[in-house]
């Protein structure tokens, strides 16, 4: 028996095969689209009708997602040497721990802009 509504039923499957530089070609596209790559090629193929359910998104920003990667480095980083100073007896300095935190919040808020979406009213905000 099948579930969901006739409308949302695809019954019909193609299978393609692509070598990587394809794949990677077409994925980028769907990805500039803000579509799935499923959804991507029924819109190629079908005058722009990615169908009723494809959900567009905005596409990621790489460039930015690169740099919050080394970001997240430094702070981890730093993070690691806080641990260690107080694994080794001194004493914890709590403005560096809270400055740690604020750069660990304002990375998630950092993270939700390079993928196109809202963080909500909280993000990047810390104690």
């Amino acid at each position: 028996m099948a579930s969901g509504s006739e409308k949302r039923q695809r019954n019909r499957r193609s299978t393609q095969r692509y070598s990587d530089d394809e794949f990677n070609r077409i994925a980028a596209k769907a990805d500039n689209a803000g579509l799935g790559f499923a959804a991507y090629l029924r819109a190629s193929a079908l005058d722009g009708d990615a169908g009723p359910r494809a959900q567009r998104r905005p596409p990621a920003d790489h460039k930015a997602l690169r740099k919050i990667l080394g970001e997240i480095g430094r702070i981890g980083n730093n993070i690691n040497q806080i641990a260690r100073a107080i694994n080794s007896g001194d004493a914890a300095d709590v403005p560096e721990l809270r400055d740690a935190l604020h750069a660990c919040l304002d990375i998630r808020g950092a993270i939700y802009q390079a993928l196109g979406k809202n963080p909500g009213p909280n993000a990047g905000s810390g104690p």
